[in-house]
C-alpha cells in the first residue's frame, strides 16, 4: 500500500505545477481575442495606431505564451511519472482529448503564432488578420480539449470499467465531448480568461493615462478592453451559474462543502452568505443566510431538495457497503472463480466499485472492513469544508468586483469621460493582479472539491499514484518550485520592462520621448 506521505507529496507537486501553469493560461486566452479585435479595427480603418496596438500587446502575449507552453508540457509528464496507476486506469479515455489537443490545437496555435510575429511584411492585411484569428482559435481549442479531459474526471461519462483490462474504457466519444460538466467548465474558464486579458490591458492603459503618456494609444486600448471585458464579465457570472448547476447535478458533495451545508434543509434551501465553518464540530457559527436562494440557484426550482453533508455521508456509506461486494466479486472474477450469477451481480454493483476502494486506505482486505472503517470512509467522501467555503466566496466576490469595474469603464468609455476619472484609472491599475487570484481560486475549488477522487466516484486519489519514494518526491518538488519560480520571475521582469517602455518599444519613432515611465503619485 502506498504511504499517505507519497500521495500527499504527489498531490502537492501536481498542484504546484498546475497552479504555476495556470498563471499563464488566462492571459493567453484573453489577449488572443483582444489582439484579433484590435487587428480587425486596423484592417477596417487602416490607422497605424491599431497596428501598433496589435504589435505591442502581441509582444506581451508572446512572452506569456512561451512560458505557458514550458510549464504546461512539464505538467503533463507527471501523469506518467507521479500518477502511473491513474494513467493506466484512465488512459483509454484521458489520452484521446490530450492527443487531440496536442495535434490539433497546440500545433495550430504554435504555427500561427510564428506567422503572427514574423508575417507582418510578408502577408497582406487580411491574411495577417486571419492568422491572428487562427491563433486565438488555437488557444481556445487547447482549452476545449484540456477541459474535456478534466470534465470527464469530474463527471466520468461515456465510459465503463472492464474487469479484463482493469481500467476504464471508452464507450462513447460523443458523450465524452459533450459532457455537461466539461462544457460548463470550458465556457466559464475561457470567459474568466477574457476578463483577465481585458483587465490587464485596461490596467496598463490606465497607468499610461495617469502618467499622461501614450494618450491616444492608451485611450483606444482602454475602450476596446472595457467593451470586451464588460461582455466577458457578464458571461462569467451567467456561465458561473451554469457551472454551479452542473456541480449540483454531478458533484453534490462538492456543492455541500462549498455551501457549508452540514444538515439537509427542506426545499428550497437557504444560501449561507457568511459563516465560520468548523470541520471538527461539523457545524457553522455566526451564520448569515438568504432564505430560499440556494434552492433556486442550485436546482432552479422550489421543490427539489439540495442534500446536505449528513444525507450524502449516509448515501456514501450505503454505496461503500455495495462497493465492498463489488471488490470481492472482482477478485473472484480475476481469479477465474466466479460463476455466471456472480458476474451478473458484479454488473449490478460495479458502479459502486470506487466507493469500495475507499476502504483500501484503512485495510488491504476490503472484506474485513469494520463499521468504523466504513463510517470513516464515508466521511472521507466529503472534501474539507472550510477551505472550499471561503475560497468559493472570495472568488465570487472578486468576480462581481470585476463586473463593477468593467461596467463603469464601459459606461464612461461610451461617454468619452473615462480619462477624467482618475479614481477609476487607479482602480483599474490596482485590479491588474486580481483576475489571476480569482482564476487560481476557481481551479482550487474545482480540483480540491473533487477529493477524495481523481475520477469522481470511480478512482480514489489514494490508489492513483506511482510507487515512489518520499525522498525523490521532496527533491523533484523542490526542483520544480525553484525552476518555476525562476520562470515566473523572468515573466514578471519582461512584462514590467515592456509595459514601462510602452509602444515606444516598437521602434517606430511615433512614440519617442514617451518611453520613460514613472509610478503615479
Amino acid at each position: 500500500m502506498i504511504s499517505e506521505t507519497v500521495v500527499d507529496l504527489s498531490r502537492l507537486q501536481f498542484a504546484a505545477t498546475a497552479f504555476y501553469h495556470f498563471l499563464f493560461v488566462p492571459l493567453t486566452l484573453g489577449l488572443s481575442f483582444l489582439l484579433a479585435i484590435m487587428e480587425t479595427v486596423y484592417v477596417m480603418t487602416g490607422k497605424e495606431i491599431y497596428r501598433d496596438m496589435v504589435k505591442f500587446w502581441g509582444k506581451l502575449f508572446g512572452i506569456n505564451f512561451a512560458l505557458g507552453v514550458t510549464t504546461g508540457i512539464t505538467m503533463e509528464f507527471q501523469f506518467g511519472t507521479n500518477w502511473a496507476y491513474y494513467s493506466h486506469y484512465v488512459g483509454d479515455i484521458f489520452g484521446a482529448p490530450l492527443a487531440i489537443e496536442g495535434l490539433m490545437a497546440f500545433f495550430l496555435e504554435s504555427t500561427f503564432i510564428g506567422l503572427f510575429f514574423f508575417g507582418w511584411d510578408k502577408l497582406s492585411r487580411r491574411q495577417h488578420l486571419l492568422v491572428t484569428y487562427l491563433t486565438a482559435i488555437g488557444s481556445n481549442l487547447s482549452a476545449v480539449w484540456i477541459l474535456i479531459a478534466n470534465g470527464w474526471m469530474q463527471n466520468p461519462v461515456g465510459s465503463e470499467f472492464s474487469y479484463v483490462t482493469m481500467r476504464m474504457e471508452m464507450t462513447s466519444f460523443r458523450d465524452l465531448v459533450f459532457n455537461p460538466a466539461a462544457q460548463a467548465k470550458f465556457v466559464h474558464t475561457v470567459s474568466a480568461g477574457y476578463v483577465t486579458g481585458a483587465i490587464f490591458v485596461l490596467g496598463i492603459s490606465s497607468w499610461y493615462l495617469l502618467k499622461g503618456r501614450h494618450i491616444e494609444f492608451a485611450k483606444r486600448s482602454f475602450r476596446i478592453a472595457a467593451a470586451f471585458g464588460f461582455a466577458s464579465a457578464l458571461s462569467v457570472i451567467v456561465l458561473g451559474d451554469e457551472s454551479g448547476y452542473a456541480v449540483t447535478e454531478h458533484q453534490q458533495t462538492k456543492l455541500a462543502a462549498m455551501e457549508g451545508m452540514w444538515k439537509t434543509e427542506e426545499a428550497p434551501a437557504s444560501f449561507t452568505l457568511f459563516a465560520i465553518p468548523d470541520d471538527a464540530r461539523r457545524a457553522n457559527s455566526a451564520e448569515i443566510k438568504i432564505p430560499y436562494a440556494l434552492g433556486l440557484i442550485a436546482t432552479r426550482s422550489t421543490d427539489k431538495v439540495v442534500p446536505g453533508i449528513d444525507r450524502l455521508e449516509a448515501r456514501a456509506a450505503e454505496r461503500i457497503r455495495q462497493g465492498m461486494e463489488a471488490v470481492q466479486l472482482l477478485e473472484l472474477m480475476r481469479a477465474g472463480k466466479a460463476g455466471e450469477d456472480q458476474k451478473i451481480r458484479f454488473e449490478q454493483v460495479k458502479d459502486d466499485l470506487g466507493y469500495g476502494l475507499l476502504l483500501k486506505k484503512y485495510t488491504k482486505d476490503v472484506s474485513q472492513a469494520t463499521p468504523d472503517m466504513i463510517a470513516q470512509a464515508a466521511r472521507d467522501s466529503i472534501p474539507p469544508v472550510a477551505p472550499l467555503f471561503w475560497t468559493f466566496r472570495l472568488m465570487v466576490l472578486l468576480g462581481f468586483s470585476f463586473a463593477a469595474l468593467l461596467a463603469l469603464s464601459f459606461w464612461y468609455s461610451a461617454k468619452n469621460t473615462f480619462q477624467e476619472k482618475r479614481w477609476l484609472l487607479r482602480w483599474a491599475v490596482c485590479f491588474i493582479p486580481l483576475p489571476w487570484i480569482a482564476s487560481e481560486m476557481g481551479w482550487f475549488v474545482a480540483e480540491f472539491g473533487r477529493q477524495p477522487w481523481t475520477i469522481y466516484g470511480v478512482l480514489p486519489t489514494q490508489l492513483s499514484t506511482s510507487a515512489l519514494f518520499a525522498g525523490s518526491l521532496y527533491g523533484s518538488l523542490a526542483g520544480f518550485l525553484f525552476f518555476y519560480t525562476g520562470l515566473l520571475a523572468v515573466e514578471m521582469y519582461l512584462m514590467f520592462k515592456y509595459a514601462r517602455l510602452g509602444p515606444a518599444s516598437l521602434g517606430t519613432g511615433r512614440y519617442e520621448g514617451e518611453a520613460s515611465f514613472q509610478p503615479a503619485h
